[in-house]
């Protein structure tokens, strides 16, 4: 039987449908396999590749499962249903998830890919007071990022390197408990071979080579993309003239922050005096 090809700029759900079928023919599965596994009628699997039916979450969510696609089947979703994300931040998103590299730099916050679900609903929870985002973008804001967050899961992952400005550490998001499993959260993680987290004092004062976030992002084919963000969108960025001169600032401030072993030392004393306020 001739198989149809797909034109991933033919509709909205093109792009989904189309990566649906890599990711089940990289597995060797027919259609009627999928389906089988999956727990739907074979139909409704060719239906969505050809992209005459959009997925659900659950048929997503599941066919990533099978799959072991890392979450990308479920992340394109989540791009495509999106209605409170930041403009240019899915596509940016789309390029974290195939990322050989990611190198992040926040100030008073702790990065998206490393926060826990508690601390990012208490993020979001203040948005909702102050009016900037309602319970719905921001619970669809929360499973996003949850979505992304699987990409570290990925086999192979890739080398996550983050720095964090000390304000990351002591602003309180969520009060004193969020606070404390947030921060056990970033030792696990810094105990992960595919993950560096670094600290940078408060200490380094105007030695510090950024003053905003910068996220840092080279692909298996060694194209060094950058993002940046305002608070009304995002920048994806190309151009390896803008891009050099980060990547060079981040390689010194790799150099200045603290090492790994004292970074996790400040996580670690940060988090007890959160814990004494507990008690």
């Amino acid at each position: 039987m001739n198989k149809r090809e797909l034109d991933p700029t033919s509709s909205p759900w093109a792009p989904f449908g189309v990566q649906l079928r890599r990711s089940r023919e990289a597995r060797g599965l027919t259609q009627a396999q999928l389906a089988r596994l999956i727990g739907c009628d074979p139909s409704h699997v060719s239906l969505v590749e050809l992209s005459h039916r959009p997925p659900s979450l659950k048929f997503a969510m599941k066919a990533d499962e099978v799959l072991e696609t890392g979450g990308t089947l479920t992340l394109m979703y989540w791009q495509h249903r999106h209605t409170a994300l930041v403009p240019g931040f899915p596509e940016y998103a789309n390029y974290e998830a195939k990322a050989a590299e990611i190198r992040l730099f926040s100030i008073g916050a702790v990065p998206g890919l490393l926060q826990t679900r508690t601390y990012a609903t208490a993020w979001e929870a203040g948005n909702i007071r102050r009016g900037t985002a309602t319970p719905e973008q921001a619970e669809e804001r929360v499973a996003f990022l949850m979505t992304r967050q699987q990409c570290l899961e990925r086999t192979p992952p890739p080398l996550l390197h983050a720095v964090l400005d000390e304000s990351c550490l002591r602003r309180p998001i969520g009060g004193p408990e969020v606070m404390v499993e947030q921060l056990l959260h970033l030792e696990a993680l810094a105990a992960k071979p595919n993950i560096l987290i670094q600290v940078a004092p408060f200490a380094l004062g105007e030695d510090r080579p950024f003053s905003s976030p910068v996220t840092l992002l080279a692909m298996p084919d060694r194209k060094q993309l950058s993002y940046t963000e305002t608070e009304v969108r995002g920048f994806l960025d190309r151009d390896i003239d803008t891009v050099t001169p980060l990547v060079k600032g981040y390689d010194r401030l790799q150099v200045e922050a603290l090492n790994q072993a004292s970074s996790v030392a400040m996580i670690g004393a940060v988090r007890r005096d959160y814990e004494w306020t507990l008690t």
